[in-house]
């Protein structure tokens, strides 16, 4: 009988235990989308750069989502690379003591000085905070990973104690950041598309041990749905003790960029999820004003339901729009979004914003990954990937 050799026989056993593993043996799922993006967008060493930007800067809200992007596309050198940015850049180089930092660039310098490079503001956004918490949870059980799970763990934790309070006829509820969101003893200042429905549920069921998120779950239903009353969310929005939810008079009360992923939130909730059909319901204005109109409006006032100036929202809000389009069964009126997403893509390149919400909105409808009722994440590449069209 033959000897197998030490190389072959290393190289057997890391077979099995791959294949042990599951997700190590997947393959990749074909993303065109998530390619370019990191072409484009994502630098050698894991920086997501808006290059729209003067400061060249980047945000944790990007870092997060590209981790999620990567996890999707079963990417785990670049999610290795965006995870270490991540820490080392906006985290002080520890996510376990420290949340990141939202936004890091070039500082300005005056004529003739060297560039300098680094946190530009050290408040954290729980909305990127949140997201790399759930994708940590998510790669750890997905690739099992264990330090993963113990990263977004600790990071979990980190966002209950810094970035949430008791609201008095709310009950735990997520801040937007740990300064600046509590502007008097009894208001609060709220976003709603920091909490998607899935996300909260995953994380609530994920972490037992720490059951503020299971209270944050009500709390943030109440977030998206009751402040809405035109069918369109705000961007932000205020809370006050005793009065309940109210417009907040620096935005006023507009929907535009931020709330335009709540639409693409509610659209990918599981068909047998909690609570989905109550919040299809409250944006139907929106899309009935698609059907109307072919696009979706750049900004409404969400107090009236009136449509603020002419312009449609761009590239990005056609494909943030298109899966709860389709979640509430207008499937041609979906596609024309889709549609015409790519036709404004052809004309010129999408920026930063547009090509995330690209990435979130067609790699759903796309079939590259869905969440179950629980909030987790099945990317295709746990089973079949999706048939290229």
């Amino acid at each position: 009988m033959r000897r197998i050799g030490m190389p072959l026989l290393h190289a057997l056993l890391l077979a099995a235990a791959m294949f042990a593993s599951g997700s190590a043996m997947a393959a990749s799922c074909a993303w065109p989308d998530w390619e370019h993006f990191k072409q484009n967008t994502v630098s050698a060493d894991g920086r997501v750069i808006d290059a729209s930007t003067p400061e060249q800067a980047t945000v944790s809200e990007g870092q997060s989502y590209a981790l999620f992007f990567a996890l999707i596309a079963n990417d785990r050198a670049t999610f290795d690379r965006l995870l270490n940015w991540t820490q080392n850049n906006l985290a002080q180089g520890d996510l376990t003591k420290h949340l990141p930092a939202w936004q890091w660039g070039r500082h300005e310098t005056k004529a003739g000085d060297k560039a300098t490079w680094g946190v530009l503001d050290s408040n954290a956004a729980s909305d990127a905070d949140i997201w790399i918490a759930y994708t940590l949870l998510e790669a750890g059980r997905l690739w099992h990973e264990r330090s993963y799970t113990a990263l977004g763990t600790v990071l979990a934790r980190t966002i209950v104690a810094q970035e949430t309070a008791v609201v008095p006829g709310l009950g735990r509820t997520v801040l937007p950041g740990p300064m600046g969101f509590h502007p008097h003893d009894d208001v609060w200042r709220l976003n709603p598309s920091y909490v998607p429905p899935q996300v909260m549920r995953r994380m609530a069921s994920a972490l037992p041990e720490q059951p503020e998120w299971k209270a944050m779950l009500d709390s943030s239903a109440r977030l998206v749905t009751d402040t809405a009353p035109h069918g369109y969310s705000p961007d932000w929005v205020l809370y006050q003790r005793g009065k309940g939810f109210g417009p907040d008079p620096a935005t006023k009360a507009e929907s535009a960029y931020n709330a335009i992923r709540v639409y693409l939130w509610v659209g990918m909730l599981a068909t047998d999820a909690p609570a989905r059909s109550s919040m299809l319901d409250v944006f139907k204005p929106l899309a009935d004003y698609v059907a109307a109109h072919g696009a979706p409006p750049e900004r409404v006032d969400t107090q009236s339901g009136a449509v603020i100036g002419s312009n449609q929202g761009n590239a990005g809000f056609s494909t943030a729009v298109a899966p709860y389009l389709d979640a509430l069964g207008r499937h041609d009126l979906a596609q024309a979004q889709v549609q015409r997403a790519r036709t404004l893509a052809g004309q010129s390149p999408l920026g930063y914003y547009s090509q995330v919400l690209t990435l979130f909105g067609l790699g759903y409808l796309d079939g590259l990954y869905r969440f179950d009722a629980d909030g987790a994440v099945v990317p295709a590449w746990m089973s079949t990937c999706p048939a290229r069209h």
